[in-house]
């Protein structure tokens, strides 16, 4: 699906401006953010105009750069998918979502509930041919050279079996090739060992497919891999159900905070450690800035007809920037379509492996 910008020459983002925990405050700041840092960039903002219209008129950098769609209605944590689904039709969620479906933005953003975003994506830009299960890609803290690794599925459906688990790979993989330029990444299969014989039969199921489809999709397989392994330099992109995956992700959400808290427990013993922290600090700024969440948030939902980004419903400017940053990258390197190619592909390979199957019974 091709968009037709509303600013010439810009890649357009839509934006769900009401979704976020904070409110539109925050995701004005964060366009404006990326407006600043970014000149290719323009926005179609989502949402009651007269309150919008009030927050953008005080960012000068977003003078010419922001359309609005007048939306009335608002999505809010507390909504049922479903209920978004059958009466959503005003809401700043659906309006954005539709800018893709009807070609004038090139990617959607929202901070907004994460259910309902994902049931009203699969209604108004409906699956990829082939695609059994959408899934969110998530960006993780490794030590692979890029800093990060991809890892889905997050929580778009808790369940997978071996087929989707193969497409889960081809679609991380073609994430990690545009949104990070890794030319031939590098999959893992999470399990709870690294032994072929151990895991559900599913797994097992899904480690043969994968090693089956690795040459032809342009990516190495490397086996079933463990959660020490997430944020480590075995694999590039992680593979799981989004049971399995959401867990994880939570879990170092949890950590990484309490690791926070006793960083800045330790400290504040005593006056030496006090003194040391401030020697530290250029070495603490870095640590940070490596380990802020908010550099890499949002999910990428994954097997749909266009681009969307789930934010993080608490983030700041800085995490919205970060989302909109991501929606421009993927848009600019044609994302959508080369994964629409690469699912389409590789669905004929299936068709060609079945009927190979059949003539020689």
């Amino acid at each position: 699906m091709t968009a037709q910008p509303t600013q010439t020459g810009k890649i357009i983002i839509s934006v769900d401006a009401m979704g976020g925990d904070s409110g539109p405050g925050v995701v004005v700041a964060g366009i404006a953010k990326s407006a600043k840092k970014n000149p290719e960039v323009g926005f179609l903002l989502h949402g009651p105009k007269d309150v919008l219209s009030k927050l953008v008129s005080k960012r000068r950098v977003l003078d010419g750069r922001v359309v609005f769609r007048d939306c009335p209605d608002v999505v809010t944590m507390q909504d049922k998918p479903s209920q978004v689904v059958r009466s959503g039709k005003n809401t700043s969620m659906w309006s954005a979502l539709e800018s893709v479906r009807q070609g004038e933005a090139h990617g959607a953003v929202s901070c907004g509930n994460t259910g309902a975003l994902m049931a009203l994506s699969m209604m108004r830009l409906r699956k990829l041919p082939g695609v059994n299960r959408p899934a969110i890609a998530i960006l993780w803290p490794s030590r692979n050279p890029q800093g990060f690794n991809v890892m889905l599925d997050v929580g778009a459906d808790v369940r997978a079996d071996a087929k989707d688990l193969l497409q889960f790979a081809l679609m991380g993989a073609s994430y990690a090739r545009n949104g990070m330029e890794l030319t031939r990444p590098r999959i893992g299969l999470l399990n709870v060992g690294t032994e072929e014989h151990k895991g559900r039969a599913e797994l097992k199921e899904a480690h043969a497919l994968i090693t089956e489809f690795a040459d032809q999709a342009n990516f190495d397989f490397v086996g079933f891999v463990e959660g020490s392994d997430i944020p480590g330099d075995k694999a590039d992109v992680i593979v799981t159900d989004g049971f399995t995956g959401n867990v994880a992700i939570k879990t170092g959400e949890g950590t990484a905070s309490l690791i926070g808290d006793l960083l800045r427990e330790a400290f504040k013993y005593s006056p030496l450690s006090r003194l040391a922290s401030v020697l530290a600090i250029t070495s603490l700024q870095r640590l940070k800035k490596r380990i802020d969440p908010r550099r890499v948030n949002g999910g990428v939902f994954l097997g749909l007809n266009g681009t969307v980004i789930k934010s993080h419903g608490g983030a700041d400017a800085t995490g919205v920037s970060a989302a909109i940053k991501l929606a421009f990258t993927l848009a600019k390197s044609g994302f959508a379509e080369k994964l629409a190619a690469r699912v389409a592909s590789t669905a004929e390979l299936e068709q060609d492996a079945a009927q190979s199957a059949l003539q020689t019974k």
